[in-house]
């Protein structure tokens, strides 16, 4: 998770990271079993939205290739605007 996006924007951690992260012994300490659990559903929801970023993806580049499809189409089939001085 030490890589950076351009920019200096910090990297995304992945679900596997988010589950696997250890945290350092504290004087206080924190109840482990409330560590794993937490880091269990932020790395479910991580997935969920990993998940739904493919499918967006996906639908995005159908949408682009219906568009350019579709103005292929059409543009073979408009005429020219007329010759007028507009």
């Amino acid at each position: 998770m030490t890589e950076l996006y351009p920019g200096g924007a910090p990297a995304r951690p992945t679900p596997h990271e988010v589950r696997t992260h250890a945290f350092p012994p504290r004087r206080d300490g924190v109840d482990p079993d409330q560590v794993r659990r937490f880091q269990a559903v932020v790395a479910d929801e991580l997935t969920d939205l990993h998940q739904r970023v493919r499918e967006l993806s996906q639908e995005n580049e159908r949408l682009r290739r219906a568009v350019r499809d579709w103005r292929t189409v059409h543009a073979r089939e408009c005429q020219p605007p007329n010759s007028g001085p507009w």
